[in-house]
């Protein structure tokens, strides 16, 4: 079936991604040593560490080294810190973790984008060099191009994770890790290493030591989840990705007005199945394993402000942002116009953190302004009093969030422009009805994507019971099919996550 160099060989060309069928290959083997396991705690966490860790070693290879580094620095400074009697100790064992942390983040993020700025400037020829890659050639003999700085697979997902660890223990409300091997637990739990959800260690340390428990209801929620994220990203989101997304954003002089809209919000219903299906299949593989991570999303284009869409996106960041960059520069206490660039400064960080850009940089400005311009509006009027007023609301925060996302996906600012440019000038009414027909299945998914996203949560909780009360023959039968369709909508090549580029 699988050679063994498939099995534990890295491949640079197909890294592990969990729509693969080679992945729940070896989950599948993975999860029956587990039940072996299971009942003894260390021995089972011992067993997902060193899962964890060659389920990374699958997605980044030689990167797995920077995951092992952060993950003891972060052990030894956090006691550090707590062991520290005077407070510019605890400082300076917290400027280590901030320093490593964030030194490491940005030489891989914006190290290109650095020297190129230099470079503009200055009119210099700087070019940038891996010193991780020139390090590991110098001492194993690889060859590694040292020219070459390669994102590593979620490293902005474990950095935030190691982090909050840190700065959990500097404000006192965590202990210290009691052992190496849990933390490196914590840090690398396979299910969310690489796309999140960010998971802080307060609310998973204490799951590591309570003994294995998932009832018939909870395998069943699981499985569904897990079910409903792959159909997310594998039917709607990778289909409506290659067969129309990235045809225009690659080339929307190509298409009319109609056809750009209609991609803007293609791309709104493809980020969020891409993401927050990746997120429902990680909560459901974590179930599987007795392990409980955070809702990562809540329903976000229901939101009837800008500030209500960032409490049910990416939850896991925006909280994150709100109680580790947001308070610690002030908050709200500091009065009116400083709440209100505070907003600011927190999404533009927010914005950098996808990548290094001028792209992400408006993307964050424009949500950060957002959210000072609701903040100030929401004190003075509140238009979502009525059921009509809601349904304004609704459509008002879609269309900026829609809108916002351009920026977030396009390769460029002038692909911007000339999309919004098409939209306004060359809208073709006449020719919609033709487009329609042309394109039915992409507009069929993207309609079912928005139908299903906005129904209550009530139906989708009682559809959700239904399954995991179901008898396993129905269980088994329904899982057998979608997996059926997974496969007849896979596209002939794999792609990969969104997020995984961040």
């Amino acid at each position: 079936m699988f050679s063994l160099e498939e099995i534990f060989g890295y491949s640079a060309k197909q890294p592990l991604l969990f729509n693969q069928y080679f992945f729940l290959f070896l989950f599948t083997l993975m999860f029956g040593g587990y039940t072996l396991l299971n009942k003894h705690v260390r021995t089972r966490n011992l067993y997902l560490l060193i899962f964890s860790l060659f389920f990374y070693y699958k997605c980044s290879g030689f990167y797995f080294c920077l995951l092992l580094f952060s993950t003891f620095v972060d052990y030894g400074v956090g006691f550090g810190i707590y062991v520290a009697k005077q407070k510019w100790k605890k400082r300076l064992y917290l400027h280590i973790s901030l320093a490593t942390n964030i030194g490491l983040l940005a030489f891989f993020k914006y190290a290109y984008f650095f020297v190129d700025s230099i470079n503009g400037w200055l009119d210099t020829n700087f070019q940038t060099i891996n010193f991780l890659a020139a390090f590991s050639n110098g001492t194993f003999g690889t060859g590694f191009d040292v020219n070459d700085i390669i994102l590593p697979v979620g490293i902005s997902f474990y950095t935030f994770q190691t982090l909050s660890y840190s700065i959990d223990i500097y404000r006192g409300r965590l202990k210290p890790c009691g052992n190496i091997f849990d933390f490196a637990f914590f840090v690398s739990f396979f299910p969310q290493l690489v796309a999140g959800p960010i998971v802080r260690a307060s609310e998973f340390l204490p799951q590591i030591k309570r003994p294995y428990y998932l009832s018939s209801s909870g395998f069943g929620t699981a499985v569904f989840l897990i079910m409903a994220g792959l159909v997310k990203k594998v039917v709607i989101s990778d289909y409506i990705s290659v067969n129309f997304v990235d045809r225009v954003f690659d080339t929307p002089e190509v298409y009319s007005g109609f056809m750009n809209l209609m991609a803007v919000y293609g791309y709104s219903i493809q980020i969020y199945c891409d993401f927050s299906g990746y997120s429902d299949i990680a909560i459901g593989l974590a179930a599987l394993l007795g392990f409980k991570l955070p809702v990562n999303f809540n329903g976000p284009y229901k939101s009837q402000s800008l500030t209500d869409f960032w409490r049910r996106w990416h939850i896991s960041l925006s909280t994150w942002l709100r109680d580790y960059l947001y308070i610690s520069i002030g908050g709200n206490r500091k009065g009116k116009i400083r709440t209100y660039v505070n907003l600011i400064i927190t999404m533009l960080l927010g914005g950098l953190w996808h990548g290094a850009a001028t792209k992400f940089i408006v993307w964050g400005a424009l949500h950060g302004a957002g959210l000072a311009v609701h903040r100030m509006w929401a004190k003075r009027f509140n238009m979502a009093t009525t059921r009509v007023g809601q349904v304004v609301a609704v459509i008002i925060t879609f269309h900026f969030v829609a809108f916002s996302w351009m920026y977030f996906r396009a390769s460029d600012m002038a692909t911007v422009d000339a999309m919004v440019s098409i939209i306004f000038t060359d809208f073709d009414f006449g020719g919609i009805f033709s487009r329609i027909v042309a394109y039915w299945k992409v507009f069929a998914l993207m309609l079912t994507g928005y139908v299903v996203h906005m129904l209550p949560s009530s139906l989708k909780n009682r559809l959700q019971w239904w399954f995991t009360e179901a008898p396993m023959y129905v269980k088994i039968l329904i899982f057998v099919l979608v997996v059926f369709g997974i496969y007849q909508a896979t596209s002939a090549d794999i792609q990969p996550f969104i997020y995984f580029q961040f």
